[in-house]
């Protein structure tokens, strides 16, 4: 059962018990028994007699002293030695080189259990009045076992029955040591999370998996994965305690979480937190705000450990299947877990991995929010594509189903468009389900987030925060229903040409270059203030394939930006070409679309932000005019240098 060749250290605060159990250990195993307190110094003694604690400096020599005969010990038949070690640097220096051959036996006891024993116990130097330095000096273990002295409140153990604890204890932990470790551990069990598990799995990776325990609501989530989905040809385990789980990882142990963004994530790290080593990897999967990412990254890497916010994308088909994956923080943990990453990412046309370090602090998952927003502009812009052709040219789901089949031919495609097409296709009992479908749309933050950055940076996002407020009124559903019938607008659709279908098209393509042309420019301006010095050219082609807004479009903004230094996605010649041939298209688009009486926020925005972006001259100098009238901020000059502000008293 257990090794004698180790040296078991029994140890807590004085009074808990540590000669006795430790004699009785010894004389189970037929090793040898010490106790730490006959290596204490002469001046050590005399200082614990008089009632006076300690200090680290009075410890050093007594520590010293005990690792030469640790030493001495684990070269021959092993040893127990009781030990109050109450630090985890005291244990630290005890173990030094020698941590292999030391097992960790913890006596645990409340206070008074433990003032108890020490105002019965005769004969002994240490004073009862120092129990409670004693229980501030003391730091519980993370390694180890821990034995409770009591089995309830009142009942406390007996010798026979601790040693008994202690030798199974030592059974279960020499089985684990015999079960092969995992090479990764997921938290979080939800669809993302037991996908990716899946994934990890089907690359032949030895995982660990924990999830809560909530009665009534989650139970027995992760034991239930282990039997559904263990096989041969890699370990699967599974856990409800954290502990255990993290026990199960090689290390340095890498952890990737994956549960709700924000309080979540953080009540997760704080309860790992002081079970892990240095060099271990942790890594957030969920949809975090950057912010809070370089925050936890700052945090962990006080303790030398390494932080990854790592932004995935492809919903539950790509957790299982291969998903983009945008890791951002400790390049040295990006290193340690690029390996599980590459594997378990979605492959580009060239087979390579849709994964790649993206810069530090919270850089991996700003990108993952810039990809969101560009993700809610295209699901927007394509409602109202679908608007136009459903209520201006009057096509049934099947026929616009079909139109955006053709369109997918010719180079448009993209996934978003793919799942469009099978929606409209749907049916319910004979009847179209988009027809059944309340519209009232959900968010889950994170194009908030982005219009939020957006106007704190001064940049113009027109159509992400276009489709974030179409979202925020869509779900006024009952005072839309309420409003409709007050005004009863009696709009006049007009009628369309056989044209209308193909400027429809170049309309969609348009919109969608616009709204790309935003969401990287958000991307390069908040990387230039940041220093992240992100590769634009990189994350497109982690964008080409396994993530939501993967599309031919994205295969040709890889290529743009591979050229080299950065510009505007609107400045490329093939990009200028096209836009000047095809942006009347929008022009009529709009004008059919807004003359029916029909809300169309992301094209009105992309119009609206292209026609300003190719205006040399603007209406915004009456706008600083009126600024310098009633607040006197002052306005520069066409006809004078640059570098020169004006007043005017407008009032005389």
């Amino acid at each position: 059962m257990m090794n004698s060749k180790k040296v078991y250290i029994v140890f807590g605060v004085s009074g808990c018990g540590k000669t006795t159990i430790g004699k009785a250990l010894a004389l189970e195993l037929g090793i040898p028994f010490y106790d730490a307190d006959d290596f204490h110094p002469e001046s050590n003694i005399n200082k614990m007699k008089a009632g006076t604690p300690l200090n680290d400096d009075d410890r050093q020599p007594w520590l010293e002293a005990l690792v030469d005969h640790i030493r001495s010990c684990c070269s021959k038949k092993g040893a127990v030695l009781a030990c109050s070690a109450l630090k985890q640097s005291y244990r630290e220096t005890l173990q030094s080189d020698l941590k292999e051959h030391i097992k960790w036996i913890f006596l645990n006891g409340n206070y008074n259990l433990i003032f108890k024993r020490l105002n019965e116990r005769e004969g002994h130097f240490f004073r009862k009045e120092l129990l409670a330095s004693q229980f501030g000096t003391l730091e519980k273990p993370k390694a180890g076992i821990s034995i409770c002295l009591t089995k309830n409140v009142d009942i406390v153990k007996s010798v026979v029955e601790i040693i008994e604890e202690i030798k199974l204890k030592f059974i279960e932990e020499e089985l684990r040591d015999k079960i092969i470790k995992s090479q990764i551990g997921i938290i979080g069990l939800g669809v993302m999370g037991g996908n990716l598990a899946l994934n990890v799995l089907s690359k032949g990776f030895h995982l660990s998996v924990f999830n809560r325990q909530v009665l009534g609501k989650e139970e027995n989530v992760a034991k239930n994965f282990v039997e559904t989905h263990a096989n041969k040809k890699t370990s699967l385990l599974g856990f409800d305690h954290l502990s255990p789980f993290i026990d199960s990882l090689e290390t340095p142990r890498t952890i990737l979480i994956m549960v709700k963004s924000g309080e979540a994530v953080d009540a997760i790290i704080n309860e790992i937190t002081p079970l892990l080593n240095a060099n271990d990897c942790v890594i957030d999967g969920g949809n975090s705000h950057y912010k809070d990412t370089i925050r936890r990254e700052l945090s962990f890497d006080t303790i030398n450990i390494n932080f990854l916010g790592v932004g995935i994308s492809g919903g539950a088909e790509g957790a299982l299947n291969g998903p983009s994956i945008m890791p951002g923080g400790s390049k040295k943990g990006y290193k340690q877990a690029k390996k599980i990453l590459d594997a378990i990412a979605a492959k580009d046309i060239n087979n390579t991995p849709c994964s790649a370090y993206i810069g530090p602090g919270g850089s991996g998952h700003f990108v993952k929010m810039v990809h969101n927003s560009i993700e809610y502009g295209e699901m927007q812009l394509l409602a109202e594509i679908y608007q136009l052709l459903r209520y201006v040219a009057k096509k049934s789901p099947e026929d616009i189903a079909t139109i955006f089949e053709n369109w997918s031919t010719r180079k448009k495609n993209s996934y978003l468009l793919e799942i469009t097409i099978k929606i409209l296709r749907k049916k319910d009992n004979g009847a179209y389900l988009i027809d059944k479908i309340l519209d009232k749309t959900g968010q889950n933050g994170t194009g908030n987030w982005s219009a939020v950055e957006g106007i704190r940076a001064g940049i113009p996002i027109d159509t992400i925060i276009a489709s974030v407020m179409a979202r925020n009124i869509s779900s006024r559903k009952e005072q839309r229903v309420l409003t409709s019938e007050i005004y009863r607008l009696d709009y006049k659709i007009p009628e369309v040409e056989e044209t209308f279908i193909n400027q429809l098209e170049e309309a969609y393509y348009v919109v969608s270059i616009i709204n790309h042309s935003i969401g990287f420019d958000l991307l390069q301006r908040i990387s230039e203030r940041n220093s992240w010095e992100l590769n634009l050219s990189e994350i497109a082609q982690i964008w080409t394939n396994g993530c939501i807004i993967r599309s031919d479009l994205m295969q040709t903004i890889a290529l743009l930006f591979s050229e080299g230094t950065y510009q505007d996605l609107l400045l490329f010649p093939e990009i200028v070409a096209l836009m000047k041939t095809n942006i009347s298209s929008l022009q009529t688009s709009l004008q059919s679309g807004l003359l029916s009486g029909f809300a169309l926020p992301v094209m009105s925005g992309a119009a609206n932000y292209f026609f300003a972006y190719t205006t040399a001259n603007s209406s915004a100098n009456l706008i600083q005019a009126q600024r310098d009238f009633f607040g006197a901020h002052t306005y520069q000059r066409i006809d004078k240098s640059l570098n020169d502000f004006f007043h005017t008293d407008w009032k005389i």
